[in-house]
């Protein structure tokens, strides 16, 4: 079985390059404690709307999708889920908001993570939330012929569950050391719990929700205001790369946790930046909205649509967008480009 060496793993991992990218985010942190004392009206719109960013991009990266009107229904508890589909990202919903109200009292022992996954598939009668695999299971892809190929085996059923109290038994055990960074520690558990994949299914968003809960307690609260889940997804093919890359030789114990461990830092520095950014455009009331669509697209390096604009505003309404943007081609200062879903719009410099 693999050897859960958390101190001794995350002391090699200091290169510089990784303590360049940590000291980034101690400096993003210290920003974003300003910004949530003196913006905290502005915080709670950005609040809102990354949670149903997260539900979306968590399960849509696992091929579980609902309509954005039905999504928007079942987020504010104006609906019950009708399918599959939706059972699944309610499950998602309503674990996120535990995460978000009680990250403080919820340690991740292995019978909490247990208790996540239950609550996860609590609208799913599949009759496995919750419980650990009892078959063997493997992480396939499959090439442009069709044919699937192993990418790894992870730790067999019968080990799963002395596996996942080791892992987080010695997790803890470092974590509440407090003589090693949070920030190594967090990616390698995250790491170690995809290469266990405890549950027959489900172990990606759960990754996903360990790590916001992880962030959570090590007092990284970019998670709440940007979807870290967004931002995998819109890098998930390193991501994969990532994972690929540090699984190899895991069950010896002589993989490295070194991409990953990047991967994630440099998803949380990608955050933090888009947090300072939205802040920014939220917080500047002495300009008019239609004015605020006009810079933002001026300070973009090449085009943007106008959902990467409603996303950098999410105080400014479809419809105001849309008339900012008309009127933006018809005087001249922004080309339109593409059609259809793939329209977007870029300054024209004079």
């Amino acid at each position: 079985m693999h050897n859960f060496e958390y101190k001794e793993n995350a002391r090699k991992l200091l290169t510089p390059e990784i303590v360049n990218l940590l000291s980034s985010i101690y400096e993003h942190k210290g920003r974003q404690q300003l910004f949530v004392e003196a913006k905290k009206d502005e915080l709670n719109t950005l609040l809102e709307i990354a949670k149903i960013q997260s539900t979306k991009s968590s399960n849509r990266i696992e091929g579980i999708f609902t309509t954005d009107k039905r999504l928007e229904e079942l987020m504010q508890k104006k609906s019950e889920p009708r399918n599959r589909n939706e059972q699944e990202i309610t499950g998602y919903r309503d674990v996120l908001s535990t995460i978000h109200e009680s990250y403080d009292y919820i340690s991740p022992t292995s019978n909490i993570i247990q208790q996540l996954h239950r609550d996860l598939y609590s609208y799913n009668q599949n009759g496995f939330g919750g419980k650990y695999k009892s078959s063997d299971n493997i992480i396939a892809e499959t090439d442009g012929n069709g044919i699937q190929k192993v990418r790894f085996a992870p730790v067999p059923a019968f080990e799963t569950e002395e596996a996942m109290r080791l892992m987080t038994e010695r997790f803890l055990e470092e974590w509440n050391n407090s003589k090693t960074d949070k920030l190594l520690l967090i990616p390698m558990f995250i790491l170690d719990f995809l290469c266990i994949h405890p549950f027959e299914d489900g172990n990606g968003r759960m990754s996903r929700l360990l790590t916001l809960l992880l962030l959570y307690r090590a007092g990284f609260i970019i998670g709440k205001y940007i979807s870290i889940e967004m931002v995998i997804e819109e890098s998930k093919e390193t991501y994969y790369e990532a994972l690929q890359d540090c699984s190899t030789e895991w069950h010896e114990s002589n993989n490295t946790y070194e991409p990953f461990v990047k991967y994630y830092l440099g998803i949380l520095i990608k955050a933090s930046n888009e947090f300072e950014s939205r802040v920014e455009y939220l917080s500047d009331n002495k300009i008019s909205k239609p004015e605020r669509v006009k810079r933002l697209i001026q300070n973009t390096v090449g085009k943007i649509n106008k959902k990467e604009i409603l996303e950098k505003c999410p105080d400014i309404s479809t419809k105001t967008v849309e008339r900012a943007l008309a009127d933006l081609v018809k005087e001249g200062l922004i080309e339109k480009v593409g059609a259809s879903s793939a329209t977007a719009y870029v300054w024209i410099e004079k």
